[in-house]
């Protein structure tokens, strides 16, 4: 079949590679180039230990300090608060113990096959340098400190994530530079990163085009159709592009799109910031997840990444640089050492449901339209398994995840 994918970041570029190996024709469509959005600003982890949901037990309680804190790890803008409120009230019904133990293992589903997703499409793309397999290490100041997050980190375990313990002594062997500012850590030697993930994007779309995949830069504003079946995609231009059927990966700008195929999704954009600290001087040689800090820190080509924050303000309000400022002062206190003269900033929007669950499926009203989008935190991580699972879904085949927790009219 011919086969429209509607955007070019990490979710979009794998699902048309893995559509590929089933003999289909694609064509890109998206307003940006390929790798751009929160596939060149994320914080590259490649984490089957990822599958905790946003919200949590007790998260509720902790809002309102964090709300109260300019440095805090959560902002709301004050405009944008009565449209973000009823979204904030699902994301908390979402937060009780027996949803989280829901979605946590929907999620272990999904981003479990990390690298089984991923090892084909690297390989056919000549990416595999790309991806490092060197594990995370979660940092506490303590073990006591650690205890406020054993809930979640049992949940893990319970589900399959191997942790290790790691003492300050054993911290210091593996990463002399962190031993300074934490006593303990849990290992999770399964987990990996990507060093550059706008350019594992761009190869993993590049070899695709190499395929024979058309690329044209251009908004979607919807679609034409003929009972349940989608004809083509009516381009901002004027065109219309005659297809045998849909993909829609376009991340926080996808709900106009799926409502266009019949469907309202809670879509928000949690909007995130980094900095890349260009003149990095350390020599970490793990992804470093700092719960007390709410920052994850992975060094990559371009220097030492530290992102993290979450700002609810919608798609078009201008970035707060601030928030950035703070990520920099933030891994000054972890890595009193780091060199912080030359670095740069970015802010981007994660495509975020209430129950930090994705949307994986066919839109229900149509035969040949499948969505894939809403994978907020999780984007990297979960990339290439839901392109294989969108790939299974087109060809009939039984799924290898079980995809009932994403579907599409779960709301």
């Amino acid at each position: 079949m011919h086969i429209i994918v509607l955007g070019t970041g990490i979710v979009g570029a794998c699902t048309a590679a893995w559509l590929q190996r089933d003999g289909h024709r694609i064509t890109f469509v998206s307003p940006l180039p390929p790798g751009q959005a929160c596939s060149f600003g994320n914080a590259g982890s490649l984490s089957p230990s990822a599958c905790l949901p946003v919200g949590m037990p007790g998260m509720w309680k902790q809002v309102p300090g964090w709300l109260r804190d300019p440095d805090g790890p959560l902002r709301i803008r004050p405009r944008y608060l009565h449209k973000v409120l009823p979204w904030m009230l699902r994301f908390l019904r979402a937060s009780s113990r027996e949803e989280v133990v829901r979605i946590a293992g929907a999620l272990r589903g999904l981003l479990a096959p990390i690298f089984d997703s991923y090892d084909p499409l690297l390989a056919h793309a000549n990416a595999q340098h790309l991806v490092r397999r060197t594990g995370c290490l979660y940092v506490y100041g303590s073990d006591a400190s650690a205890a406020r997050w054993k809930w979640g980190m049992d949940l893990r375990r319970n589900l399959g994530v191997e942790l290790q313990e790691v003492s300050g002594a054993q911290l210091q062997a593996l990463e002399p530079d962190l031993a300074e500012r934490f006593g303990y850590a849990l290992l999770a030697p399964d987990n990996g990163s990507t060093t550059d993930p706008e350019a594992l994007v761009k190869a993993l779309h590049a070899q695709c085009v190499a395929d024979g995949a058309d690329d044209i830069a251009g908004f979607a504003l919807g679609f034409e159709q003929q009972g349940d079946r989608v004809t083509a995609v009516r381009l901002g231009d004027g065109r219309a592009l005659e297809c045998d059927g849909v993909v829609v990966a376009t991340g926080a700008w996808s709900s106009p799109l799926a409502h266009s195929l019949g469907l309202d999704v809670p879509l928000e954009t949690q909007r995130g910031y980094h900095v890349t600290v260009q003149s990095n001087n350390l020599a970490l040689r793990h992804t470093v997840m700092a719960p007390e800090y709410n920052m994850m820190v992975n060094p990559m080509a371009m220097g030492l990444r530290l992102a993290g924050s979450v700002e609810f303000a919608g798609l078009t309000a201008s970035p707060d640089w601030r928030r950035a400022d703070v990520l920099l002062d933030k891994g000054r206190e972890i890595f009193p050492r780091l060199d912080i003269s030359r670095s740069t900033r970015w802010m981007g929007h994660r495509p975020c449901l209430p129950d930090s669950l994705p949307v994986i499926g066919r839109a229900p009203r149509t035969a040949n339209a499948w969505l894939a989008f809403g994978h907020g935190h999780v984007g990297m991580c979960g990339g290439a398994s839901t392109g294989r699972e969108i790939a299974h879904l087109v060809a009939g085949r039984a799924p290898q995840v079980d995809l009932r927790p994403f579907s599409p009219e779960r709301f």
